[in-house]
């Protein structure tokens, strides 16, 4: 399929069976709104080397798509119809053609993952607060290093990114300092029984009011009393990863890290990915969808780990 251009009468094969569903349901919309035009996939398994690295393409969850006549002013609507049809994420990569993905089915990480909403803010080391989608690699943000001290750590990468999908977050209200987090139910948090006890990492949906977490306050971390847990849906979700393994996210502390309830054997998991990056540089545009660092790792854990070390979501998708 590298490079071919034709109708949705495409050869799918290659072509990842979660992105063919859609395909075929948006084929379908495709010829209801415009009797007699086709879906045109112009670019869909890449097997010449045309994208970067990370794309997509290479793995048979995405295609490029137009009308069968390429009308441009139809985009509009082709874009809506694909939403619609279930893609994961659909945006105007060029003036030729519209973009569309999908998430993998085989990865809990796509389903029940760690994320944050794009809304959320970061602390840059000039004190300047960044909403997570702007950041960059390279970036120092607030972290908390192995003593529990407030530092800044360099942003690495995005171990999740997806702007437009629909995430249900839980939202974490402390007082003495004031605080609202918003993070998936899989995700790390550090939380104590009380104010003098030791933090320890636990699922977000685990986290009850009476209970503390770490705020950030100018220079210091102090425990913060939980007053109100809820749940609330919003529009995207990222997985900031720093070098520390921990992140201070709307002025609260939390993992980097989700799904397993081991913050160092994370933090240890991810080290080959941290070191790839200090090599490299890291700083290069990254695709939108779950890294594939994670979605590896996450596969690994199926074999390697016993299934209670998982958050009961991701363990319920790995037996489905």
């Amino acid at each position: 399929m590298g490079g071919g251009r034709q109708s949705c009468q495409l050869n799918v094969q290659f072509v990842f069976e979660r992105c063919k569903d859609r395909l075929n349901s948006l084929a379908i919309s495709v010829m209801n709104q415009w009797p007699g035009l086709k879906l045109r996939v112009t670019e869909g398994w890449d097997e010449d080397g045309h994208h970067s690295e990370e794309s997509l393409h290479y793995e048979g969850r995405a295609v490029d798509i137009t009308t069968s006549d390429r009308d441009r002013n139809k985009y509009g609507m082709l874009a809506r119809l694909a939403v619609e049809a279930g893609f994961d994420w659909v945006y105007y990569e060029s003036k030729a053609h519209i973009h569309c993905s999908v998430k993998s089915e085989h990865s809990a990480a796509a389903k029940t993952g760690g994320c944050f909403p794009a809304w959320a803010l970061a602390t840059l080391e000039n004190g300047t607060k960044i909403p997570l989608w702007a950041l960059k690699s390279g970036q120092r943000i607030q972290a908390m290093d192995e003593e529990g001290h407030l530092i800044y750590s360099e942003f690495l990468t995005f171990l999740d990114k997806a702007p437009l999908m629909h995430t249900a977050f839980h939202i974490i209200e402390t007082k003495d300092p004031p605080r609202r987090l918003a993070l998936t139910a899989a995700h790390l948090l550090f939380v104590g029984d009380n104010a003098t006890t030791p933090m320890r990492a636990v699922f977000a949906s685990q986290v009850h009011p009476g209970q503390y977490v770490l705020a950030a306050e100018v220079t210091e971390l102090r425990p913060a009393r939980v007053t109100a847990v809820s749940e609330h849906v919003d529009i995207g979700a990222y997985a900031p990863l720093t070098s520390h393994g921990t992140v201070v996210v709307d002025d609260v502390v939390a993992s980097c890290f989700a799904l397993v309830q081991e913050q160092h054997l994370a933090q240890l998991a991810f080290w080959p990915l941290r070191l790839y990056h200090n090599l490299s540089g890291g700083h290069r545009t990254q695709p939108e969808g779950v890294h594939w660092y994670s979605a590896l790792l996450y596969r690994l854990g199926q074999v390697l780990l016993a299934s209670d070390s998982f958050h009961p979501l991701a363990t319920a998708q790995f037996d489905s």
